[in-house]
């Protein structure tokens, strides 16, 4: 059964409640998702954070740099048959736990920051939230019903991805007839899955799989066709961080793509995406600030925040 469009919202606005009553809100600007991934093969920064405290320590850094929300991640979801060779391996759900748990857990007692779990697993889903985890992020959009499961119990936002096929071979036969309407049609089926599971609508949000079985030529095009997407009527989290499109157009190697990341970043804000799932926090925070500043000013005055960045110009003093 295909989801009914809802009419798109004025805003963009909007507030996710997480399981224990706090909120993750966002307005005109998105909210930061900063990545930890725990994993030693990751395509951008596999093996980075395997010690937990070094990955505490740069979560909670992350949070002090701009970041809204930490995804945690500790099974690598990077795509084969493409730039990425075999792909990752699938992580049997102890060992992801294994990698997980020593980090949620201090870092839950550490701050009160919202944390995602980005998980396949509805087992996995159901051990991180019953440790103070407050969102899950599925790239599968609920394949394992008892992620489905594990979602609605705990009354938790659940992010829906947008992929097709395997993880392993998802890059080796790309086949869309019309890229944007095929994704947007895919990610209603998604959606209606978690509200069969008992998700409820408020809860949800969608990405559109920037990477996932996609040419880059189709990712370019989910980006710029981000509205249509929206206009399923639920939050859009944007995940163009580094991706391999980027490297494409500019050569540039997964370390060296903040430029590509930002002007992704650019056109996701325009659109008005609820989240944007990046590496480079505090890059991506100091734009936000300046892109929010151009787009809200009425008069092209600069204000200063009190730390001395600028910010949107009802909010402080002329300088």
């Amino acid at each position: 059964m295909e989801v009914t469009a809802r009419s798109p919202s004025a805003r963009p606005a909007g507030t996710l409640t997480l399981p224990d009553g706090r909120t993750l809100s966002w307005g005109r600007t998105p909210r930061v998702m900063g990545i930890l991934n725990l994993t030693p093969d990751s395509f951008s920064d596999g093996g980075l954070w395997r010690e937990p405290e070094h990955a505490v320590a740069g979560a909670l850094e992350m949070l002090d740099r701009g970041a809204d929300v930490i995804d945690l991640g500790a099974e690598s979801t990077r795509p084969g048959g493409g730039v990425y060779g075999d792909g990752a391996r699938t992580v049997p759900a102890p060992e992801e736990l294994d990698r997980l748990l020593p980090v949620l857990r201090p870092l839950r007692r550490a701050t009160d920051a919202p944390i995602s779990v980005d998980t396949r697993k509805g087992s996995v889903a159901a051990a991180v939230l019953a440790e103070g985890a407050d969102l899950i992020n599925d790239v599968a959009a609920l394949e394992d019903p008892a992620m489905g499961r594990a979602v609605a119990e705990a009354g938790c936002p659940v992010v829906l991805m947008h992929s097709r096929g395997e993880l392993a071979t998802m890059q080796e036969r790309i086949a869309f007839d019309d890229v944007v309407a095929e994704v947007r049609r895919e990610l209603g089926r998604a959606v209606e899955r978690a509200r069969t599971a008992g998700v409820a609508d408020e809860q949800i949000v969608v990405d559109p799989g920037i990477g996932f079985g996609k040419t880059g030529a189709q990712n370019l095009a989910l980006l710029r066709h981000l509205p249509a997407l929206a206009d399923l009527g639920f939050p859009l989290l944007v995940g163009a961080s580094r991706k391999s499109f980027i490297g494409e157009i500019t050569a540039a190697p997964a370390d060296r793509r903040l430029a590509g990341s930002l002007a992704a970043a650019a056109w996701a804000a325009d659109a008005g995406v609820a989240l944007l799932r990046v590496h480079d926090v505090e890059e991506t925070a100091r734009f936000l600030k300046v892109w929010a500043a151009i787009a809200e000013s009425a008069d092209g005055r600069l204000r200063p925040s009190p730390e001395g960045a600028c910010r949107a110009p009802e909010e402080v003093p002329k300088c």
